[in-house]
C-alpha cells in the first residue's frame, strides 16, 4: 500500500563512505582539509580578481562567478558531511535531504553553463582579437552568468519538485553521503518512471546543449591556433585555454555521468559525486592560480600591498 506523501518517513539515514569508526575520523580530518583549502582557495582567487584592476576583463569575471560556485556547492554537501562522519545518528529530514538536492542539482547546472559561457568567451579572445573588447562587452557577460543561473534554477525546480511529490516508505537509508536526486529514487515506493524521464531528458538536453557550445568554441579555436604562423603565439594562445579544458573535464566527465547512470547503490555514484562536488572545488582555484601568470602577478601584487599596510601599521604604532 502506498503511504501518504512523507507520513511515515520524516527522515533518511545517510550511510555515509564508511561505517568503521576509525576510518570515519581519518575521513573526516581528510575532508575537513580539502573543505578548508577549498575554501580559502576560492576567496582568495575572488579577492584577487575583485582588488587588482588589471584582472576587469571578462575572462576573469567568468572565472570569479566560477570560484564563487564552486564554494557554494562545497559548502551545500561537506559541512553536512563533516557533521555526519563524527554523528552517532547519521540522519536528514526529508526536507532537508530535497533541500540540499535542489541546491546541488541548481549550482552544478548553473556551473555547466557557466563553463560553456567561459569556452565561447575563449573563443571570441582567440578567433576575433580585435573585437574581443567589443563583443565582450559587460552587459552581455553579465547577461550570461544571469542566463546559467536561470536555467539551472529552472531545471533543478522542475525535477525537485516532482521528487517532493514522492511517497517515501518504509525505506529509508541512503547509501550516500549527501542528497542527489537520483538517489532519491531507491527509496521511493511510488511510481518513478516519470521523474526518471524527466531527469535523463532534462540532463541530456543540458549536457547536450552545453557541451556543443563547447565542442564548437573550441574546435574553432584550434583551427584558429593551427593557421599561426608564429609557435610562441600558438603556445600562449593554447596556455589561455588549458586551464578552462581541465576544469570541463573534471567536471563534465564526473556531473552528467552522476546523473546519467541508473540509481544503482554502485561505488561509481559515490566517486562521480565525490568528484564533481568536492575534488573539482578545491582542483579549479589551483590550475587556474598555477598556469596563469597574471593570477600569480595579481596574487604577489596583493600580499605585498598588504605586507606595506602592516609595516605602516606598525610603524605609526612606533
Amino acid at each position: 500500500m502506498v503511504l501518504g506523501n512523507h507520513s511515515t518517513i520524516t527522515e533518511f539515514i545517510l550511510l555515509g563512505l564508511s561505517a568503521d569508526p576509525h576510518i570515519q575520523v581519518m575521513l573526516f580530518v581528510l575532508f575537513l582539509e580539502i573543505y578548508l583549502l577549498t575554501t580559502m582557495g576560492n576567496l582568495m582567487m575572488m579577492m584577487v580578481i575583485m582588488t587588482d584592476s588589471h584582472l576587469h576583463t571578462p575572462m576573469y569575471f567568468f572565472l570569479s562567478r566560477l570560484s564563487f560556485l564552486d564554494l557554494c556547492l562545497t559548502s551545500v554537501t561537506v559541512p553536512k558531511m563533516l557533521e555526519n562522519l563524527l554523528s552517532q545518528k547519521k540522519s536528514v529530514s526529508v526536507e532537508g535531504c530535497l533541500t540540499q538536492a535542489f541546491f546541488v542539482f541548481f549550482i552544478a547546472g548553473t556551473e555547466a553553463f557557466l563553463l560553456s559561457a567561459m569556452a565561447y568567451d575563449r573563443y571570441i579572445a582567440i578567433c576575433y582579437p580585435l573585437l574581443y573588447g567589443q563583443l565582450m562587452s559587460k552587459q552581455l557577460c553579465e547577461g550570461l552568468v544571469w542566463v546559467s543561473w536561470g536555467l539551472g534554477f529552472l531545471d533543478a525546480l522542475i525535477n525537485t519538485l516532482m521528487a517532493w511529490n514522492l511517497d517515501f516508505c518504509e525505506a529509508h537509508v541512503l547509501p550516500h553521503f549527501s542528497c542527489e536526486v537520483p538517489s532519491l529514487f531507491s527509496l521511493s515506493c511510488s511510481d518513478i518512471s516519470t521523474n526518471f524521464t524527466v531527469l535523463l531528458c532534462s540532463t541530456i538536453i543540458h549536457a547536450s546543449g552545453t557541451l556543443l557550445l563547447i565542442f564548437f568554441s573550441y574546435a574553432r579555436i584550434v583551427s584558429t591556433i593551427l593557421s599561426m604562423s608564429s609557435t610562441s603565439g600558438r603556445i600562449k594562445a593554447f596556455s589561455t585555454c588549458s586551464s578552462h579544458l581541465i576544469a570541463v573535464s573534471c567536471f563534465y566527465g564526473s556531473a552528467f555521468l552522476r546523473y546519467l547512470m541508473p540509481t544503482s547503490s554502485s561505488p561509481l555514484e559515490l566517486i562521480f559525486s565525490i568528484q564533481y562536488s568536492v575534488i573539482t572545488p578545491l582542483v579549479n582555484p589551483l590550475v587556474y592560480s598555477l598556469k596563469n601568470k597574471e593570477i600569480k602577478v595579481a596574487l604577489k601584487r596583493m600580499l605585498q600591498k598588504r605586507l606595506q599596510q602592516l609595516r605602516e601599521r606598525r610603524t605609526g604604532r612606533g
